[in-house]
């Protein structure tokens, strides 16, 4: 089953949610905002990505730039950071037979479907 995790305020979250829906393959949304990853689920999904712990996150945002930005942060201090801000994690991101990609831009969805 695919898994999307899903920010409905956001733009390019959005556009890749409605790639999901129209794969007309069944899915399942997870609005990492209500229902709060774990730091172990945070490092499978970063596994899947096959990328580093500060490629997923969300630099721009005024939390990173406040609490963290500059400094010398561990693989597993940036995922808790996400874990505890899951406002800093990149989205959307597509799980589909244990492949993962960010949504960004979102037509990199179509890749994994």
């Amino acid at each position: 089953m695919i898994k999307i995790y899903h920010n409905p305020r956001c733009r390019k979250s959005r556009e890749g949610l409605q790639i999901v829906e129209n794969s007309g393959k069944e899915f399942e949304i997870r609005e990492y905002l209500k229902e709060l990853p774990s730091e172990e689920e945070l490092s499978s999904v970063i596994g899947l990505l096959k990328i580093k712990p500060i490629d997923l996150v969300r630099k721009n945002e005024a939390i990173w730039k406040e609490s963290y930005k500059g400094k010398e942060l561990s693989d597993s201090e940036i995922i808790k950071a996400m874990a505890e801000n899951p406002k800093l994690i990149e989205r959307p991101i597509v799980i589909h037979n244990n492949v993962a990609v960010i949504g960004r831009p979102p037509e990199k969805i179509q890749q994994i479907l």
